[in-house]
């Protein structure tokens, strides 16, 4: 069962959904704002589902100016504040170690708070927008272990994502939906069915965050 949560990002109050599992938890990020993502996002909803089924305890949240999150879109800038307060709602609870995935939009905002305060934050993420966002900041992640994409999708095309993720982490895995494009239509049981396989043999990096 979720309960509505509420926590602070600058002087923005945000939204979000918390399942409590075990104390090991993960931050879900949304699609982007501007093009209709949330926290009911399908994909979203199945990586938190899948991620609380291996007793997680879940947090999916809508980035400022999103349904209920007060604010505007920040062009990435401010939603990076809103995930670094996700993650401190968890810590302060309690909470830890603490996870991100993320999809699309959101898996760029999680990158880019893995170059910087979450360095070490153990992270997977679903179709990384490589082809329609800028990640030439990302550098390395070394908490990624798993990217997941579809054979169809132009927007986290595989290709691509076979290029970077040696350069973000070379012992990160990736994998390839056939049949699959950016929004996975249809193919959700699939998409889940791939988290829930990396899962099992999942270890977190090992920092506490």
């Amino acid at each position: 069962m979720e309960s509505v949560v509420h926590f602070t990002s600058s002087q923005y109050q945000l939204e979000g959904r918390l399942h409590k599992g075990g104390a090991q938890a993960v931050v879900i990020t949304h699609p982007h704002p501007l093009y209709g993502g949330n926290l009911h996002n399908p994909v979203v909803e199945t990586i938190a589902r899948v991620f609380g089924q291996r007793g997680y305890t879940t947090l999916r949240f809508n980035f400022r100016g999103v349904e209920g999150s007060q604010g505007r879109y920040d062009e990435g800038r401010g939603e990076q504040e809103d995930l670094r307060q996700a993650v401190a709602y968890l810590q302060e609870r309690g909470f830890g170690p603490i996870e991100l995935s993320g999809y699309s939009f959101g898996t760029w905002v999680n990158a880019h708070c893995a170059t910087g305060s979450l360095a070490r934050i153990t992270m997977t993420m679903v179709s990384p927008p490589t082809a329609f966002m800028d990640f030439r900041l990302v550098q390395r992640l070394p908490g990624l272990t798993l990217a997941i994409t579809g054979s169809r999708d132009d927007i986290a095309p595989p290709d691509t994502l076979r290029r970077m993720l040696p350069l973000w982490n070379p012992a990160a895995h990736l994998e390839v939906l056939p049949g699959a494009e950016h929004f996975f239509i249809d193919q959700l049981d699939t998409l889940a069915a791939a988290l829930t396989k990396a899962l099992a043999h999942h270890h977190p990096y090992g920092a506490e965050v």
